[in-house]
């Protein structure tokens, strides 16, 4: 191996975990995060004395920890969380990026969007309360964007004197729920977010719960693509074309840059390029200044191709072996972001990975009832709406399913005229 031609071997690191909190209002999510910041000792020395400067002005005793999340002057004045806000740690054997999502049903469309990246999802639950709408909400719609690992915690157990009876009355209500709706992975924690019990440390107030802590929970939850064998997608982002006239060996190199959404891919492999359809093999994966033998999901790398095919941005590299589907028809789950309703009349950009494509609304399926989660007639969609829709395409995309990969299975839906996001999609 020369120095001027480095290759190393790429170790797959499974250390991230994205997770999401949602619930009703006042369940204690923001709270509930400032605590697991806390106890993994993972809050700087200066952010800890703004929030107890801001806890002693609002008169209180002790340390707010939900002022971590709540970051709006507009959220700490009323005390909720209204846009979605993102935390990262590290506990030294794992990473995490949090997101906190609103618990109002007019925020719908941004816990939408948190749950979209998410690998597991937390569902707080007021131990006073029980399962509410916005429990059965929040659950459906986790569910709904393919987070497949739901740990219900059942917060507040110091207002209910730590009673196992009424922990166990939630779990049965959740569970009914669950099996109504095809909700079938869940785990169930009770816990104090306040006090810290169950959170990292198990405290002095549940002896009659045997399992694991929220941070073991989390420590053990599978990692994104981790879970079953996903197939190589490769959206070119830029074609990589040098002009040095005192370099002569740059003369040929063409390298097509962009970032693994799912798979992997080993110099040699037998590709093929979408929309031509053409076929090459891998020459050279290049990560920098070094050459790797392979490259893997989430990685931003440069493909050198064998042979010389006509590509650019917005084309898809895929293994010979495992083309997708090309569509000019898309049935999809769509979330309606914007204040401007949907239009029968208008045509709309639909983003896919890295490619556009102009798009006419076909039909609405049916719209679903966030509150009784039942599937209703719609002729149009308003700002948090959600349905199933079929939209044509002007020109082909290259798709997954969204429970297949999160990745090219999901798309955005934008308005010509003002540039805006109005919406979300994932394909059925």
């Amino acid at each position: 191996m020369s120095a001027r031609d480095p290759i190393e071997q790429v170790i797959i690191d499974h250390g991230l975990l994205r997770f999401l909190t949602c619930g009703s209002v006042d369940d204690g999510k923001s709270t509930l995060i400032g605590r697991l910041l806390f106890d993994t000792k993972t809050i700087l020395a200066d952010t800890l004395s703004a929030i107890a400067k801001t806890s002693a002005k609002r008169g209180l005793g002790a340390v707010d920890l939900s002022l971590l999340t709540d970051g709006l002057q507009a959220e700490r004045e009323q005390g909720i969380t209204i846009d979605v806000a993102y935390r990262y740690f590290s506990t030294g054997t794992r990473k995490y990026i949090i997101a906190d999502a609103p618990g109002h049903e007019q925020y719908t469309r941004n816990m939408v969007t948190a749950a979209s990246t998410a690998d597991l999802a937390i569902i707080l639950i007021d131990a006073r309360k029980g399962v509410l709408t916005q429990t059965r909400r929040h659950s459906k719609l986790a569910s709904l964007v393919g987070i497949q690992h739901l740990v219900v915690a059942i917060n507040k157990m110091d207002l209910v004197a730590y009673s196992q009876q009424a922990y166990e009355k939630i779990k049965v209500d959740y569970l009914e729920f669950a099996a109504k709706v095809g909700i079938s992975d869940v785990r169930f924690l009770p816990l104090s977010a306040l006090n810290g019990d169950m959170i990292v440390d198990r405290g002095d107030s549940l002896d009659w719960y045997d399992g694991p802590t929220l941070l073991q929970i989390l420590e053990a939850a599978p990692a994104a693509h981790s879970e079953h064998n996903e197939k190589f997608r490769f959206p070119v982002q830029f074609v990589c074309r040098p002009q040095d006239s005192a370099n002569p060996d740059l003369h040929d190199y063409r390298g097509f840059m962009g970032r693994i959404e799912a798979g992997s891919i080993k110099v040699g492999d037998a590709v093929t390029v979408l929309p031509s359809g053409l076929t090459s093999t891998i020459k050279a994966i290049q990560l920098g200044d070094k050459n790797l033998r392979q490259a893997v999901t989430e990685q931003s790398v440069t493909l050198l191709l064998a042979d010389e095919i006509d590509t650019s941005r917005g084309d898809m590299i895929v293994k010979s072996s495992e083309v997708p589907a090309a569509v000019k028809q898309i049935e999809a789950t769509v979330c309606w972001l914007s204040e401007i309703p949907m239009d029968r009349a208008r045509t709309y950009l639909v983003r896919h990975t890295t490619r556009d494509s102009k798009a006419k609304l076909a039909a609405i399926d049916h719209r679903l009832d966030v509150n009784t989660l039942e599937k209703v007639p719609a002729e149009k969609l308003t700002m948090n709406d959600i349905a199933q829709v079929s939209f044509k395409l002007a020109q082909p995309l290259f798709v997954d399913s969204y429970l297949e990969n999160r990745s090219t299975g999901a798309f955005i839906i934008i308005d010509e005229s003002s540039n805006n996001t109005v919406g979300a999609g994932m394909m059925l």
